[in-house]
């Protein structure tokens, strides 16, 4: 599905002024020689500029008149938009990358259109955007409710009633109401989020398609990436869909073995590759369908190579909060949801070097949405079981002799495990205890399952 638009917040989203909006709402009880109630900010943050003045005229008394209010605040943000908000870095290089590709862009914001205007006008944005609307233009509504999206998608010359449009838009937003409600109301969602606007990352995060730290983190080939099927697409259950296998190959300095490898790439269904993953892929002669990362460990030939064959080709600084194994692992999970199948994914080149990595790699793996979750080097093979996933492991044939080890990744985990030396029952297991380790399989119908929480069995080989 094409991007058939972008609607933008403005305050906390491309001009760093929700402090100054903390600030005015504080400077209005100034002005009229009183003090800011306690929990007031809080309160009027999601509503229109115009109610919150008139909540300060009517219900507090201030002001000759609730216009009279509303117009003093105004200047003021006006005068602060012009000598003291900056803008966001990277976000005029985003709004370029999506100019150039001919997205139509659309500001949606509490604060009214003259202000919006004098702050875009400031940073040289105005020209970017085919319209401005604000909550004053759908009767007041704040961003708890859908209407100021929806007429900004009416604005981009898009039918606000058809599901399958709005699933083709992106909304840009810092505030976890106006993430929530755009999430709800069937858009693709951006949640930016910086380090000093007092934002919860669980108040966000959950209703993102992108979860972002700033507009480094952004690219055109990353919402490319987010491509979501529009309703009624899918058609059968994706429960019921053949899993698609795809192998996700890291960059650790101690690499998988070419064979290894390339028996995997084989068994792929799509491939990606994260950083220097790409050398290990090309030492196997395996080509990716995507490239992921920030390059500062991929040689430029393995890197050139990697970008000339792969489909999908997605770059980040190296300065972000994400690793790139963890936006290997989302390519993946994206893939697997645009063709409408349950994810079974395979992770090799990633034990290697630091223990501290492998500990990280693990719990990725634990919380990867996947059907199954598996990692293959050359010494091991590791699967994350769980109820909700793949829930046991046969061992066959070639495990006999070898040594089995299950650790529980997750509180409340319960096993079983047979034709070991130690067999286990309904067995409950301490998070990151050792009771499930060094143990021998002894038969050739071994078996492990998870019956609650989630377990990391691991056969040595």
């Amino acid at each position: 599905m094409e991007i058939r638009g972008a609607i933008l917040d403005c305050d906390g989203t491309l001009v760093d002024s929700m402090g100054m909006w903390a600030q005015a709402t504080s400077w209005v009880f100034g002005h009229y020689g009183a003090s800011m109630p306690e929990g007031f900010f809080e309160r009027v943050e999601s509503l229109a500029l115009a109610e919150m003045c008139r909540i300060v005229h009517d219900e507090l008394g201030l002001g000759s008149s609730a216009d009279e209010v509303y117009e003093a605040v105004c200047a003021h943000v006006r005068d602060c938009y012009e000598n003291e908000v900056g803008a966001f870095p990277g976000a005029r290089a985003l709004l370029d990358e999506l100019a150039a590709a001919g997205i139509p862009l659309v500001i949606a914001s509490s604060t009214p259109v003259r202000e919006l205007e004098c702050a875009l006008d400031a940073h040289g944005m105005r020209g970017y955007f085919a319209d401005i609307v604000s909550t004053e233009d759908v009767g007041g509504r704040d961003k708890e409710f859908p209407d100021v999206y929806l007429e900004a998608m009416r604005r981009l010359g898009l039918d606000a009633a058809d599901a399958d449009a709005r699933a083709s838009v992106w909304v840009f937003e810092d505030a976890p109401f106006g993430v929530r409600t755009a999430r709800e109301a069937g858009f693709r969602v951006v949640g930016l989020m910086n380090d000093h606007d007092g934002r919860r990352e669980e108040d966000v995060r959950p209703f993102c398609d992108i979860y972002a730290h700033g507009y480094a983190e952004l690219s055109l080939a990353l919402l490319l990436d987010y491509e979501r099927l529009g309703v009624g697409e899918r058609g059968a259950d994706v429960r019921a869909a053949r899993p698609l296998e795809v192998l996700v190959v890291d960059g650790s300095p101690d690499a998988s073995s070419p064979e290894l490898v390339a028996a995997l790439a084989r068994e792929a269904d799509y491939v990606v590759a994260v950083d220097r993953g790409a050398e290990a892929l090309l030492g196997a002669e395996a080509v990716p369908d995507a490239f992921v990362g920030d390059s500062d460990s991929v040689s430029a030939e393995a890197g050139t190579w990697a970008r000339a064959h792969a489909r999908t080709d997605i770059r980040f600084p190296a300065e972000k909060y994400a690793t790139d194994l963890a936006l290997g692992l989302d390519c993946a999970a994206h893939e697997a949801a645009r063709q409408g199948r349950p994810l079974a994914l395979t992770l090799t080149c990633a034990a290697g070097g630091r223990p501290d990595h492998f500990l990280a790699v693990v719990g990725l793996l634990s919380s990867a949405a996947a059907a199954s979750a598996r990692m293959v080097e050359d010494s091991f093979e590791l699967r994350v079981l769980r109820p909700e996933g793949q829930a046991s492991w046969e061992l066959g044939e070639d495990a006999v002799g070898r040594t089995f080890s299950a650790v529980a990744v997750a509180p409340g985990t319960r096993i079983d495990e047979s034709g070991m030396r130690w067999p286990l029952a309904d067995k409950p297991m301490e998070l990151l205890g050792d009771l499930g380790v060094s143990n021998v399989v002894t038969e050739a119908g071994a078996r492990v399952a998870c019956r609650a929480g989630a377990v990391a069995a691991v056969l040595l080989r």
